[in-house]
């Protein structure tokens, strides 16, 4: 795999994290953020470390989006 594959993977998972697609609730942002990762890493244009820092940085972004509800604010 090339780096500009992974520069343009990881570009694109980086805009789905900032700005998800229309319609779509943080818990399939997630989802779609995991998928992601898990296809660079099954592909080799991650390793296990960057694999582990975007689902971090995913399950994170769940976190902020979902702080709250359920606890009626």
């Amino acid at each position: 795999m090339s780096d500009d594959q992974k520069s343009e993977a990881l570009a694109a998972w980086y805009q789905l994290l900032k700005v998800p697609e229309i319609r779509m609730d943080a818990e399939e942002q997630y989802d779609e953020l995991l998928k992601a990762a898990d296809e660079m890493e099954r592909t080799g244009l991650i390793n296990s470390a960057e694999w582990r820092r975007l689902v971090q940085e995913a399950s994170a972004a769940f976190a902020n989006a979902t702080e709250g509800l359920g606890r009626g604010t």
